[in-house]
């Protein structure tokens, strides 16, 4: 077989890196997200260091790591060439919001330098901008980055405001006008609970508070307003994607009204922190039903402690091959997980295990595994800070290298590069082709797209590897790193079935080898749908290839969505008025040439969260919950199981249930409550279905009594 020479396959890559940026912010399957703390980051504007409103909470030295550092908006704009050049294609920053002023220690300085102390959610903060909280310096970061054909995610943390024992004593304002705190919330602002202490409890998880941060309620409408008029004026400002920080507690059936609300704007893309360790956790189902029906995506915890199980605590790789099975066959869309081995709240993989090559081997995986992946800021120049094990804060290193030439930074670069080019990674299927404790090979396929991985953990010890077969055609492969980390070569022989022999080989060392196989398509092939779920009107994209330059159609059933704009590799079109449910959406070149079908839940009309009281329900026993289903997709069709049905409610105050559930604007629905008993038998309440008209915005409640 005739082999394209690497150099200009690989510029070739380059090009395409940026090329395929181009396509909507719903698809985020073939970025890079680069993860920065703005204030460990880099000082690009002194002025901003100690400034007039939050004065004395800054520390020059960088000795004092709960102080603000000088990190701001205007640093990561300067170093964007450094970013662009390793490959990342969006950089996460830290909440851009105005956050607690004063000082949360009796002795020291205790500063929100992490952004997560929310305080005013209409204004940006002045050690990040400047000190009138403008938008000045973010909208130059982000036009700068759209410039740089590159993405902003913004971090938003809707939970909470700051702690409601210190300081401003969790006080919000909005623009400047004070709203309430935790000792003055005369509106109902806040929920007034103690700390968690249960954290398999669906209620405390929801409503308690999390650690000392002042709980806002979201189903209070001043609440609602806000939260999403918030996250409004950020679209309005060009933000491109939305990392949700601890949705696990936050309200969750608002939650569904709030991601309906971001994509009603404008496109969008949103992922959130539900803390997990495993998929053995007890409310596992709980996360992946909320990702499936929301259209949030989560951060793939499971797969992130399995993979520092494997680098760090040299755990076999079947603990990371089982996460993988078991996510796939849970979550409608793994390729939107969103995949990390480091952040910003846990210690360094290098500050568990000193070993670069593990490091690298870490990177290797995210960046050509199922997922979109995480580097953080630091991990190209090996920095970590063993204070304290490297935990909180001192894996929030300062950034103090930024050299170009580090083995991590070239993989990522030329990883990043493979990943935008072959579809198969961002769109593929995923499949073990060879596994022992210390050998990984996986496979990526989307349609004649490509790519095999083999990773050697072991530090010492080389394996023979025999009976491998692969989807790759028959040929010669070169290591597609060019032996950056002891790759070597592989020749594949002609099979049946996509299951071609691969020569028998030796695998080094700590080595990672890819072979890949890229084609153009010759039909359509889709590959992403964002987002996956919305009513008529909303602005969606599939992405692909193969589409043709010339304007096809998109089908939902037999009606035609209207067409917004149309590329060989992206389609973006409306939601036509057809009736809500499911329905396979099928894309048509201009030839009538027909793609795969690709899954889309049609909404009755845009969301509002609407409180579910039921009175002195069913008498239940231990793992015996109370649903809420009912005639229309928001409310599962009368689904009868736990992954159909809404909920299951919460019961503070036992017999009684309560829920907030996210209902079709303007619509009357009909429904009922059920008690899904531990073995699967379901008790309906008696009577006739209950009705109730949503409000066409806002929020709402309904208060009825269980019939029997």
């Amino acid at each position: 077989m005739q082999r394209i020479p690497r150099a200009l396959l690989q510029a070739f890559f380059a090009v395409c890196l940026f090329l395929c940026l181009s396509i909507h912010a719903q698809d985020f399957k073939k970025q890079v997200i680069y993860q920065v703390v703005t204030d460990r980051f880099y000082d690009g504007d002194t002025t901003n260091d100690n400034p007039a409103e939050s004065p004395g909470l800054f520390d020059s030295s960088h000795t004092n790591w709960q102080a603000y550092w000088g990190g701001d908006l205007a640093g990561i704009q300067q170093k964007l060439a450094y970013i662009k050049g390793m490959g990342a294609t969006a950089v996460w920053v830290s909440p851009v919001v105005n956050n607690e002023n004063l000082n949360c220690s009796s002795s020291g300085v205790s500063a929100p330098y992490h952004s997560y102390w929310n305080r005013d959610f209409m204004q940006i903060e002045e050690h990040f901008g400047d000190n009138s909280n403008s938008f000045s310096a973010f909208d130059s970061l982000v036009s700068s980055l759209h410039s740089n054909g590159m993405k902003i995610i913004v971090d938003e943390a809707n939970n909470h405001s700051n702690p409601d024992n210190c300081g401003e004593m969790g006080s919000l304002y909005n623009n400047g006008t004070f709203m309430a705190a935790a000792n003055n919330d005369p509106n109902g602002v806040f929920h007034h609970n103690p700390d968690i202490t249960d954290w398999n409890d669906r209620y405390q998880l929801q409503y308690w508070t999390l650690s000392d941060l002042a709980d806002l309620n979201q189903e209070n409408a001043t609440v609602d307003a806000y939260l999403k008029g918030a996250a409004a004026q950020l679209q309005n400002h060009h933000v491109d994607a939305f990392r949700l920080d601890a949705i696990k507690h936050v309200t969750w059936g608002w939650e569904y009204s709030f991601a309906n609300s971001v994509m009603n704007n404008a496109p969008s893309f949103l992922f959130g922190e539900w803390m997990q360790s495993n998929t053995s956790d007890p409310l596992y189902p709980d996360s992946y039903k909320f990702s499936n029906k929301s259209g949030i995506n989560l951060l793939d915890f499971p797969l992130n402690n399995a993979l520092r199980d494997v680098f760090a605590n040299n755990a076999n790789w079947s603990e990371v091959d089982s996460t993988i099975n078991t996510e796939n066959a849970n979550f409608t869309f793994p390729n939107d997980l969103v995949t990390f081995f480091d952040s910003h709240d846990e210690a360094r993989l290098l500050s568990l295990n000193d070993n670069q090559s593990r490091l690298q081997e870490a990177m290797a995986f995210i960046l050509t595994g199922r997922g979109i992946p995480i580097i953080l800021y630091g991990d190209e120049q090996y920095l970590f800070n063993n204070s304290n094990g490297g935990n909180d804060p001192y894996n929030r290193v300062w950034m103090s290298s930024f050299n170009t030439s580090t083995t991590a930074y070239r993989l990522i670069s030329k990883l990043a590069g493979l990943r935008a080019a072959n579809d198969a990674i961002g769109y593929g299927t995923w499949k073990q082709r060879w596994i022992n404790n210390d050998v990984y090979i996986y496979e990526r396929q989307f349609f004649n797209d490509v790519v095999l991985v083999a990773i050697n953990k072991n530090d010492t010890t080389p394996y023979s590897i025999s009976n491998l077969h692969t989807a790759l055609p028959p040929g010669t492969y070169s290591d597609y790193l060019g032996g950056l980390q002891s790759g070597n070569g592989l020749i594949v022989t002609a099979g049946s079935g996509g299951n071609n022999p691969a020569n028998n080989y030796t695998i080094a060392p700590a080595s990672i080898s890819v072979w890949q196989y890229q084609v153009n398509a010759a039909s359509p092939e889709a590959g992403s749908i964002g987002p996956h779920i919305g009513q008529p009107g909303m602005t969606v994209t599939i992405a692909g290839d193969g589409f043709g330059a010339s304007t096809g159609s998109v089908l939902f059933g037999t009606t035609a969505a209207t067409i917004k704009s149309w590329s060989n590799t992206s389609v973006t079109f409306t939601v036509p008025s057809v009736a809500a449910g499911g329905y396979n959406v099928q894309l048509k070149t201009s030839s009538g040439t027909a793609a795969n079908t690709i899954a889309f839940t049609v909404l009755t009309a845009k969301l509002i969260p609407v409180t579910f009281t039921i009175n002195n329900a069913n008498p239940t026993n231990p793992g015996d919950y109370i649903y809420v289903t009912g005639n229309t997709v928001e409310l599962s069709n009368w689904g009868t199981t736990f992954q159909t049905a809404v909920g299951p409610m919460l019961d503070p105050n036992y017999p009684n249930w309560f829920l907030n559930v996210a209902l079709p604007a303007g619509q009357t629905v009909q429904f009922k409550f059920i008690d899904i008993q531990s073995n699967g038998n379901v008790i309906w309440e008696n009577g006739s279905n209950h009705s109730y008209t949503v409000p066409a915005s806002g929020t709402g409640s309904v208060n009825v009594n269980w019939q029997y």
